[in-house]
């Protein structure tokens, strides 16, 4: 077999991969809903994905070069733009501001590790402009272990190590539809619409 025919055929076999892991994941919101039960039962489902190494292989999703801090390859989604499964790879050393999603959100790792950091908010949401968090948890996001969101969840990354990540990132709407996430500065308390920043990441 040729490189060429190899290529193909991990394309091939990650292309159905990536199609039975939908319809499992589809088939569970149609029968449990949106629920934390249901959410880890998607993640479940994208761990088995994750751990089919040989079906990422670098050259199909290479690193961010140069400036570029992160990467993101669309690896399916629905006509009507649910469902979005991506696959994300990340610089060591990458943070972002605390931020929400409006959609529910699974995360599981090919390679690399991201902490999440998770928040409630402590203000009353009086104040427009202004938000106060509380950190609840932290989560390394590495292989075997991932993360599971409801839409009004708030997170932080930071990426850690030496390499980039490669890591599976599935929403139940297609990041390019969602206007309305927020996004919180932890340091002056200010909270804003996060798509409207620059270098945003999910």
């Amino acid at each position: 077999m040729t490189n060429a025919d190899l290529s193909n055929s991990i394309g091939q076999q990650r292309e159905q991969a990536v199609a039975d892991t939908l319809a499992r994941v589809r088939e569970i919101e149609t029968t449990q809903g949106v629920n934390r039960a249901s959410l880890n039962d998607m993640r479940d489902e994208l761990y088995k994905l994750a751990a089919r190494t040989e079906l990422f292989p670098k050259h199909d999703f290479p690193p961010p070069v140069d400036d570029t801090p992160n990467v993101r390859y669309l690896l399916s989604e629905d006509s009507d733009k649910r469902f979005a499964l991506y696959m994300n790879s990340i610089k060591p050393g990458k943070l972002t501001d605390p931020h929400n999603h409006t959609t529910w959100a699974v995360v599981a790792a090919v390679e690399g590790e991201e902490i999440n950091r998770f928040y409630k908010r402590t203000d009353d949401g009086s104040d427009e402009g202004k938000a106060s968090l509380e950190q609840t948890e932290e989560v390394i996001v590495r292989p075997g272990v991932g993360v599971a969101m409801m839409p009004d969840d708030i997170h932080s990354i930071a990426v850690v190590g030496e390499s980039p990540t490669l890591h599976l990132h599935m929403y139940g709407k297609s990041l390019d539809t969602i206007t309305d996430r927020l996004g919180f500065d932890l340091e002056v308390g200010t909270v804003d619409r996060y798509n409207d920043k620059a270098g945003t990441t999910a």
